[in-house]
């Protein structure tokens, strides 16, 4: 359950798409203020549809949520993106202020692409505001361009799907921390939707900046065209990476991989 204006959000965690995925009818009651909230969303629907918003409801799926009975019960449920599509077809006072953040969001997005500099500020507020130190921010920042500097190098050689990005990475943290991403957010006590370099200490983050930077310099350096031969580059840094690990835990007499998370840290700061 997710609790909004004091009234609870039925909610399901999707694997397969990483994605929240939120009851429909849950929603619209809050936002319309509807005594009988199933009703209001089956005319939205068929208003929508009209309007040719045809892609949206299609894109409400079901599933079984408990309902007030205590049973389980199919109910439309839908990702972030469509149900802040369906907020901006909601005519009630509840429903605008989120239509103005909308507006805003939106108009800060077509800043960002005519300056892409008001992004980097953007994220370093974001941390800022969750609490994080000034230096962390500046390695996690850094980590990000190395990420996206890596994923880029394995889009532009052929790489297509989320599977291929996800064993590829897998295989520089195995070689790196001796887990998989997964594994990794277990041991912090983190859930799946969590970003694990956000919960990462310094060493954490320079390691992974060393697995993932290595990666890039190797496969550009032997050419790497196919995922047989990209997996093998990512194994190999991730192993790098490792030994420099090994090395720094032999110095330090204690483990770089922390349990420590900063989730209450971050949620605190931004109450």
């Amino acid at each position: 359950m997710a609790i909004f204006e004091g009234k609870r959000i039925r909610r399901h965690w999707d694997d397969a798409s990483e994605k929240w995925l939120f009851s429909v009818v849950d929603i619209v009651g809050v936002l319309s203020g509807s005594i009988d909230p199933r009703t209001y969303w089956k005319v939205l629907k068929n208003r929508l549809i009209k309007e040719g918003g045809s892609q949206t409801v299609t894109n409400c799926n079901q599933l079984k949520l408990t309902a007030e009975d205590g049973k389980l019960r199919l109910t439309d449920v839908a990702d972030t993106e469509i149900i802040l599509r369906l907020i901006q077809s909601i005519p009630s006072p509840n429903a605008e202020p989120f239509k103005l953040w909308l507006a805003q969001v939106g108009k800060e997005r077509i800043d960002e692409i005519r300056d892409p500099e008001l992004a980097v500020n953007r994220a370093k507020a974001i941390y800022e505001r969750k609490g994080y130190p000034k230096d962390w921010i500046d390695k996690r920042l850094r980590g990000i361009n190395v990420r996206n500097t890596l994923t880029d190098e394995w889009r532009e050689r052929g790489l297509k799907t989320g599977k291929e990005f996800a064993i590829l990475t897998d295989e520089i943290y195995k070689g790196t921390f001796d887990f998989t991403a997964d594994e990794y957010k277990k041991h912090k006590s983190l859930s799946k939707e969590n970003n694990l370099c956000d919960h990462m200490e310094d060493l954490e983050l320079i390691l992974t900046m060393l697995g993932e930077a290595t990666t890039t310099k190797l496969t550009k350096e032997r050419d790497s065209k196919n995922f047989p031969k990209m997996h093998k580059d990512a194994k190999e840094d991730g192993e790098v990476a490792g030994k420099a690990r090994v090395d720094i835990e032999g110095r330090l007499g204690n483990r770089v991989t922390s349990k420590k998370n900063f989730l209450q840290k971050s949620e605190n700061a931004l109450l």
